[in-house]
């Protein structure tokens, strides 16, 4: 068992949203568990919050997911 973690290494051009601290960062600086991405710039990492809550609306209002939906992914009973 090793006594150290080794780090993933940050690579130029990722761009990452720590939700921990609220900041964008090149290359993952924090933990996986507390961060969206990868993205390709700066401006769409700065834009996660609100591309995740987006996303989230759209996978709510999907029929294939939403059990209370007409057809949607639900059990018949």
């Amino acid at each position: 068992m090793a006594l150290f973690k080794k780090r993933q290494a940050g690579k130029p051009g990722e761009w990452y949203y720590c939700l921990k601290h609220g900041t964008v960062e090149e290359g993952p600086e924090c933990r996986a568990a507390d961060r969206l991405g990868p993205y390709g710039t700066r401006q769409e990492a700065s834009h996660a919050m609100e591309t995740a809550r987006e996303r989230n609306e759209e996978w709510r209002e999907d029929p294939r997911w939403n059990d209370d939906a007409p057809g949607g992914g639900g059990k018949e009973g």
